[in-house]
């Protein structure tokens, strides 16, 4: 299997989804890992939360179909979505070519920020995939 990667300064969802600081952390962006997209296989469709959506951490908030599959977003925090990403719609593909820059899902305004504390960090995360590939 090719290298994987994951970006020491993301934190990882039990769920494969990542999530990114980016304004005082409160607004976090978020996507599908590296091992998320490599298992789903060719991405043809994303289904994100709308603008404006309140989302629970745990639950489903959308979807990701590839040639293989349909899997669901899940939540990876609590929160309002405050932007999505527009081109996933016209190139859906760039979540397997480029999962934590360009192939972003959305932005989410945590409502409580403290759920962080409950995500993996890079050497945690990669135990994960790492047991889940076993």
């Amino acid at each position: 299997m090719a290298e994987l990667d994951f970006p020491v300064s993301y934190l990882y969802s039990r769920d494969h989804e990542w999530v990114h600081t980016t304004e005082n952390n409160v607004v976090y962006r978020v996507g599908i890992t590296d091992f998320a997209q490599s298992q789903l296989g060719d991405v043809v469709y994303v289904d994100l939360p709308a603008v404006g959506d309140s989302i629970t951490q745990g639950d489903s908030c959308g979807e990701v179909e590839s040639t293989k599959s349909v899997s669901d977003l899940i939540a990876p925090l609590s929160g309002t979505v405050t932007e999505i990403n527009e081109a996933l719609s016209d190139k859906p593909e760039t979540v397997n070519s480029s999962p934590y820059e360009d192939g972003w899902m959305y932005l989410v305004e945590a409502s409580d920020p403290e759920q962080v504390m409950g995500l993996l960090d890079e050497e945690q995360y990669h135990k994960l995939v790492q047991s889940e590939e076993a």
